[in-house]
């Protein structure tokens, strides 16, 4: 699930993303209002109308927990149909990793919303990174007629081009919707490129140490046949 010619990039991807998360969490610790850049692109975002306020409805609900559910369901349905239950594992895995996360730093942080409702940084955004990377280490690692097995530049370019994708328009329409300040989405999309490889390197780090006791516990036995 994270091809080796993508290792090295991604690894200091998600070096930098996690500095991102902490200098912004530091920055806004226990605040409760927006700063400047905040408050500059709220105010060109925030608060737009029909239908584009339905669309920003659509996706908020897409991060809610039904329709997280729905999409991580499906996802893991497809891996599963692909054979591919390290992807399975990963989808779960890396999504809930990232929004733990997130859930975890909002406490940490302190900053908050419209009261006290934390928001830094934002879960919303941070699932639906977590789930586009994940999707995206599926294409690029697999080889053959359904898949690219695209690795090095190319690879990474997908994975960062869908992380981009993804985050930018739920975190649209989470500062669209007043939810989240737009520092927060930053350190949303930060979290999950910071968790997810790392999620990644884990699940193949022990599934191949269980491919490998099962492998010696099957020649053990081979071996005890024979005698």
């Amino acid at each position: 699930m994270l091809p080796p010619s993508l290792r090295t990039w991604l690894g200091l991807i998600a070096v930098l993303a996690a500095l991102v998360v902490v200098a912004l969490g530091v920055r806004y610790a226990d605040e409760g209002g927006p700063g400047t850049v905040d408050a500059r692109i709220g105010a060109a975002v925030e608060g737009v109308g029909p239908p584009w306020r339905y669309v920003a409805r659509v996706l908020d609900f897409l991060g809610e927990p039904v329709g997280a559910a729905a999409l991580v369901g499906a996802a893991t349905a497809g891996c599963l149909l692909l054979r591919r239950p390290r992807a399975a594992v990963l989808t779960v895995a890396g999504v809930a990793m990232a929004v733990g996360t997130a859930t975890l730093l909002k406490h940490l942080v302190g900053r908050t919303i419209h009261g006290d409702n934390l928001s830094y940084p934002s879960g919303h955004t941070a699932f639906a990174t977590a789930l586009a990377l994940v999707v995206a280490l599926l294409a690029t690692g697999r080889r053959g007629r359904d898949g690219l097995g695209l690795g090095g530049t190319a690879g990474t370019s997908l994975v960062l081009a869908a992380a981009l994708v993804a985050g930018a328009a739920m975190g649209w329409a989470q500062v669209a919707l007043g939810a989240h300040y737009p520092t927060d989405v930053l350190g949303g999309w930060c979290t999950a490129l910071a968790v997810v490889p790392a999620t990644a390197w884990l699940v193949n780090r022990l599934a191949d140490r269980l491919a490998d006791g099962m492998a010696d516990g099957m020649a053990d036995a081979a071996r005890r046949e024979r005698r």
